[in-house]
């Protein structure tokens, strides 16, 4: 018999699952009428409380944490994270909870965060980006019971709860737009090479490569940062046979290439179409505004925040939620080869 989950009482109860939430738990923000409606259904369905819900609720601090592994310097001009972040709070402060934010070097920093809140109950669950290759901070999760969910990526293949894109799509949409231009020799400046989503995109241009008949397409890694995209667009644009067309894994690093081309003297356009994989005020401010994969990174955020707080409510739920994959919105910086 599969064990009735807090969505399932919120189904037949016609209200939110922080509604419910909120009655099972004995806590503020539904009426009477509602906890008393909503404990009887959770009755009529024999519904029990998870034993580690059991445990977390009696010691609920109403806040959860997030640790961004990255240079403080480069997530200071990162559109996306304050994006990502807004929808996050927004998600969070709609049920009264507080987010913690750190900003660390590595991923053993992040590692040790996590035991600290955990120790110390510090939060009652974590948001987690850039899931790397073998990421070690799923198995550590799982050991210290910490209710967590991964964005932009199924968690150890959905052992964590998720919210996500598909980058191969959305990679494979822009290459695609790019060859149906004329476009053989297309670039891609990668960001950094053990997150997940990195490989899936670098995967995505070099199998479509042989379908599409291209005849130069390379995937050249960075930090992400906007010195890194502009070092690699001026290595690109200085050979001999240099791409018509570069794709950048950041808004950022598409203002940077865009700026080398302009100082090298390469038309965009006319010599060189750039698209930028996600979109921000940034690619749109630019002479010529930037062709961009557009997405609700707010909502994205927004999203994160409500799977993590029906994880907390069910730990023994694993929700994994896709998205709606991004958009390819086109403006002026890209055109067919001269």
């Amino acid at each position: 018999m599969v064990r009735p989950t807090i969505a399932d009482i919120a189904t037949r109860a016609g209200v939110s699952k922080g509604a419910v939430s909120f009655a099972l738990n004995g806590r503020p923000g539904v009426s009477d009428a509602t906890r008393e409606r909503i404990l009887k259904i959770a009755e009529q369905m024999s519904w029990r409380p998870h034993s580690a819900a059991r445990a977390l609720g009696a010691s609920r601090v109403d806040s959860v944490g997030m640790v961004i592994a990255r240079p403080a310097r480069t997530l200071g001009v990162e559109p996306f994270f304050a994006h990502l972040l807004s929808g996050v709070q927004s998600g969070l402060s709609s049920e009264s909870i507080s987010l913690q934010l750190l900003i660390v070097e590595d991923s053993a920093a992040e590692i040790e965060v996590y035991r600290r809140w955990a120790s110390e109950h510090r939060v009652d669950g974590v948001i987690l980006v850039d899931l790397t290759v073998k990421d070690p901070r799923i198995d550590e999760l799982k050991a210290l019971e910490l209710p967590a969910v991964v964005i932009g990526g199924r968690g150890g293949k959905g052992a964590l709860a998720s919210v996500w894109a598909d980058d191969r799509d959305a990679m494979l949409a822009i290459v695609e737009y790019l060859a149906a231009l004329g476009h053989r020799r297309i670039a891609h400046v990668a960001g950094t090479p053990n997150f997940q989503h990195t490989q899936r995109r670098i995967r995505a241009v070099r199998d479509a490569a042989p379908r599409l008949g291209l005849l130069d397409a390379p995937s050249l890694t960075t930090d992400f940062s906007d010195a890194e995209g502009a070092a690699i667009t001026r290595k690109l644009l200085s050979q001999p046979n240099r791409p018509t067309a570069i794709v950048y894994d950041s808004d950022v690093m598409a203002v940077a290439g865009l700026g080398v081309a302009m100082e090298m003297g390469v038309s965009v356009p006319g010599e060189l179409s750039i698209v930028a994989f996600d979109d921000s005020i940034l690619t749109q401010l630019m002479h010529p505004a930037l062709t961009a994969l557009s997405r609700d990174t707010f909502d994205f955020g927004r999203q994160a925040a409500e799977v993590l707080l029906d994880t907390i409510a069910d730990p023994s739920m694993v929700i994994n939620r896709r998205t709606a994959d991004p958009v390819l919105t086109v403006r002026e910086s890209t055109a067919p080869p001269a």
